[in-house]
């Protein structure tokens, strides 16, 4: 942890810019990238991303969270916050990522800022389900100042496709696919297994024979009666693909399709084998393309290779470049990892999973290390309180002397005036400083000595926005407040709502404190939001004792007694945790408590139900097995 040093207090460090031009304020130029120079900009950001030791990254989106009590709290736990964001990621749309490849050097950071701007349209003429999200007003506001061309958004935003509707888009277009990527049989043939495969090698080399025959014939004499070469067509199957003779085999499986992809083999010199895909997603042809030469198949494959890579770009759009990110393994910096990275792996990997768990299972697979550079900033104790990233950089220029110099090679238009995504770059810088003070050295990530490496190491793939890398979360226990370390365990936590509009958590805490014995200890009142409270009981064991005295309505006094008859209602973390769990995103936190509480009463009538059904049946005696 470090300290702030009286010695290296109110120091002001001058960071000088390298750029081509200048713009006040320290305002880089960033390089704007839509639809029409979406193409020439992939391959530059490449060689960047390439080149980079780390990528930053940073969202905006139409909106976070649609009530108070949504927002991640540090009263929730890693699910619950999870739950939360997965919640935001699903309703709201991203209209700005900013990508930024840099390294750094000892003092110097080189960087190479992209502002992409979106917008999801159905590119593809075929159906596919139609785009639609919710908007927040605060969030389009801020944009709007900050910037933000909504109309280029629209008109020339870039289109993408996750990776899984990318796998729905290609099953519905049908295209042949190289048939390489079937994977071999290990399995032993079976009798019918033969049968097949022979019946087809003979089927496959007549086939060959007619198409050469064919051939010759054709080559002493042009002029053949189209009824004859039709009637060929019809018996022999043959038909043409890209001006070739070719021909497709109905398989049932994809077992049938590996065998006869496999049989194929013996015939690679001059056949090339492609996939048909069904709708459903099963194999339905294997289509054999005849080719008159070594030189000519390889050409066909080509230009299939060819096709299937430019295919995937128009399906992919700025999936691209989160493709391109995941496959340098570079790591990646935030600020606010949970929200981003939930956000990224909705709109441009696949539906978010359930559990916070199986989320970061399958985004280590696209992203083995995301650092969070919040998480650094809580290591140094003037930075615990602060959320914004200009002010963060601004106090550890006036405490601390962190010579860092920016190198921002000139990459925008020069009509390109606006302010609009330089948060990006901050990003870079602020991660840069705080790696100079935490003495770690970020060049560490590409050297082979573990020592070294370790120390960023630690503050990788934490999600939790209210943990830091030195305080090692135990299951069970939260904060309270942000800015108090203090933990205590999720059974410890009541959660209270039906006392009325305009209460104060220290009124509501002096009207419980003369009310039942479960107050004479040590216990705190938080507002969540206008309709509930969460109770703390710094004793473990208390919070059950009053949850049972609200059931039961039983020794109670004064307030308390008087507010359970006006509507007072109490549950447990457990009512909390059911309702993100569920889905059950009320405005009030108070409503979705007590759709939770009905969800619970509901599932244990059915249980009870279910149970007495099992008993009866025991008795029942079926007489068809008399």
């Amino acid at each position: 942890m470090v300290a702030v040093s009286p010695l290296l207090q109110r120091r002001l460090l001058s960071t000088s810019v390298t750029k081509t031009h200048h713009k006040p304020h320290q305002q880089w130029g960033i390089k704007q990238v839509t639809k029409s120079n979406f193409a020439d900009t992939l391959e530059d950001i490449k060689s960047h991303v390439s080149n980079s030791d780390f990528v930053a990254v940073s969202l905006q989106n139409t909106g976070f969270f649609s009530a108070p009590w949504q927002r991640v709290s540090p009263f929730d736990t890693a699910n619950t916050a999870y739950l939360k964001a997965k919640y935001a990621a699903e309703r709201f749309q991203v209209l700005h990522f900013a990508v930024c490849p840099f390294t750094v050097r000892a003092s110097k950071v080189t960087a190479y800022p992209y502002n992409f701007h979106l917008f999801p349209r159905a590119e593809l003429k075929m159906e596919m389900p139609s785009y639609s999200f919710y908007c927040q007003t605060s969030s389009l506001i801020s944009m709007a100042r900050q910037g933000f061309d909504f109309n280029s958004c629209i008109n020339d935003g870039i289109s993408y496709l996750s990776r899984e509707q990318e796998s729905a888009a290609k099953i519905q277009m049908g295209n042949p696919i190289l048939a390489k990527n079937v994977t071999e049989s290990t399995s032993t043939l079976s009798v019918a297994d033969s049968v097949f495969i022979e019946r087809i090698k003979s089927h496959i080399k007549n086939w060959k024979k007619a198409c050469k025959e064919t051939s010759t014939r054709k080559e002493g004499n042009q002029i053949q009666d189209a009824l004859v070469r039709s009637l060929r067509k019809l018996v022999l199957g043959n038909e043409e693909y890209d001006s070739r003779p070719c021909m497709n085999i109905d398989v049932c499986s994809e077992r049938q399709a590996q065998l006869v992809v496999e049989m194929l083999q013996e015939f690679a010199d001059d056949v090339v084998p492609l996939i048909i895909p069904a709708r459903g997603g099963a194999m339905q042809a294997v289509r054999v393309v005849l080719t008159s030469s070594k030189e000519d198949k390889d050409l066909l494959q080509g230009k299939l290779q060819n096709d299937e890579h430019e295919l995937k770009k128009k399906v992919r759009g700025f999936r691209e470049v989160i493709d391109l990110i995941s496959a340098s393994q570079k790591p990646v910096v935030s600020h606010g990892s949970l929200n981003d990275l939930t956000f990224i792996h909705s709109k441009f990997i696949a539906p978010l999973p359930p559990t916070v768990d199986e989320f970061m299972c399958s985004l280590r697979l696209a992203f083995p290390r995301v650092i969070d550079v919040n998480h650094l900033m809580k290591e140094i104790s003037p930075l615990r309180k602060v959320t914004s990233i200009p002010v963060a950089i601004s106090q550890l220029k006036n405490r601390f002397f962190t010579p860092i110099d920016m190198e921002i090679p000139c990459q925008a238009m020069e009509n390109e005036d606006t302010i609009h995504g330089q948060n990006v770059v901050k990003i870079c810088e602020l991660f840069a400083r705080l790696c100079s003070i935490l003495k770690i050295d970020p060049a560490a990530v590409k050297s082979d000595e573990e020592k070294r490496a370790s120390a960023l190491e630690a503050y990788a793939n934490i999600f939790s926005p209210f943990c830091t890398a030195s305080e090692e979360p135990i299951d069970g226990e939260i904060k309270i407040w942000t800015n108090n370390t203090r933990t205590v365990s999720c059974e410890d936590l009541v959660f209270l709502w039906g006392f009325g509009d305009r209460v104060t958590a220290g009124v509501l805490k002096s009207l419980l404190q003369e009310s039942h014995e479960a107050f004479s200890k040590e216990f705190d009142v938080r507002l969540v939001d206008n309709s509930c409270a969460i109770v703390i009981f710094w004793q473990h064991g208390l919070s059950e004792t009053f949850l049972n005295t609200m059931n039961k309505c039983s020794d109670m006094r004064g307030p308390l007694r008087e507010m359970v008859s006006e509507g007072l209602r109490a549950a447990g973390y457990e009512t909390y945790n059911r309702a993100c769990r569920l889905g059950l995103w009320e405005s009030s936190l108070a409503d979705s408590l007590d759709r939770a509480l009905a969800e619970s009463d509901s599932a244990s009538e059915a249980d009870s139900k279910t149970k007495c059904s099992d008993r009866c049946n025991e008795w029942i005696i079926n007489l068809d097995d008399l």
